[in-house]
């Protein structure tokens, strides 16, 4: 899918393809979301670019992400994407900046993009003249959906601590199972750390490759452009230092709930280990008298039923007795 973003009184509108290409006017964002090879020949060719490939997208080396060719920038971030959901999946997005146009090329549909798209089309959004500026826009977007997802994931996170370390009134079995639970959500919430620690440092790196390639002269930067590069560097370090502190957090969790259940199974143990230990006395007691010898003189006794009974019971009674007031039970 190919959308075509022109400017008209500073603001951009979406155009029709055939006449978006056909007009005189230039062309402020192509977005290309899984364009067909068609679409993508047609932007090459108005541009005199080669857009790089889905397999050339996901390279991870910096001289494949961030780099200049045929008079444009060509710079590709790891974005976040289905923050709001169960699965979120990081994926790769390229800007592609030549004179005052803007090509975006991803093959996933991050919600930043359809909010930024929907903001710039009304009557007092934004304005955007040219390609550099939707750029910056696009990844403020990105900065505020990450900021939203780290403020819901800090809410979740002090919710699992809560019920890690504010559990009460249940059994050991029940607590085993819950803790069992936490662990899958601290997992799922250190995956989605550490796909959101990823994107920042990517735009970190988007935003500190174009900051050098304006200064060194190859376009002069205007004002506005160069505060708000300053201000998504900056909320990028910030984001990134609060989802360092929360990944440290859910590692501590992580451990905490680890060494709860192993207190757990050690507390099955040890009620397993109390009551061999309490009826070991009786035991030996049953065994003395129920061996089969002829001179034992408790046969013939008449109370030696009741005297056996009454030592089985006193030697299981003395023992527990002993381990309730050590707080062994």
């Amino acid at each position: 899918m190919l959308r075509i973003y022109k400017s008209q009184n500073s603001h951009l509108v979406l155009v029709d393809l055939l006449n978006g290409l056909a007009s005189p006017e230039p062309v402020i964002w192509f977005d290309l979301f899984n364009p067909s090879a068609e679409e993508t020949r047609l932007v090459e060719d108005k541009l005199a670019i080669a857009i790089p490939t889905r397999d050339e997208m996901q390279e991870i080396e910096l001289s494949d992400r961030l780099y200049q060719e045929d008079g444009a920038e060509f710079m590709t971030m790891t974005a976040a994407a289905k923050l709001d959901s169960d699965y979120p999946a990081k994926v790769p997005v390229t800007f592609i900046l030549k004179g005052t146009s803007l090509v975006t090329v991803r093959h996933a549909d991050p919600k930043s993009f359809q909010v930024y798209a929907n903001r710039i089309q009304k009557p007092n959004g934004a304005a955007c003249e040219t390609g550099e500026l939707v750029m910056l826009g696009l990844l403020e977007a990105m900065i505020d959906r990450t900021a939203d997802a780290l403020e819901r994931a800090g809410n979740e996170v002090d919710a699992i601590s809560r019920e890690v370390f504010r559990k009460s009134n249940a059994s050991a079995t029940k607590k085993t199972r819950d803790l069992q639970s936490l662990i899958e959500q601290i997992g799922q919430k250190g995956d989605l750390l550490t796909i959101i620690r990823e994107s920042l440092v990517s735009v970190g790196r988007l935003v500190a490759y174009h900051v050098a390639i304006e200064g060194n002269g190859q376009r002069k930067a205007a004002k506005e452009s160069r505060q708000r590069v300053k201000l998504i560097q900056r909320d990028a370090t910030s984001l990134g230092d609060h989802a360092l502190f929360l990944s440290n957090k859910i590692n501590f969790l992580l451990d905490a709930t680890l060494g709860l259940i192993n207190l757990e199974q050690n507390q099955i143990i040890k009620i397993f280990s109390v009551a061999a230990v309490v009826f070991l006395p009786p035991t030996l007691v049953a065994s003395i008298y129920g061996m089969n010898f002829d001179v034992m003189p408790e046969l013939k006794w008449q109370l030696g039923y009741p005297y056996a009974l009454s030592m089985m019971v006193l030697s299981a009674l003395l023992p527990f007795l002993y381990f309730k007031r050590r707080g062994w039970l």
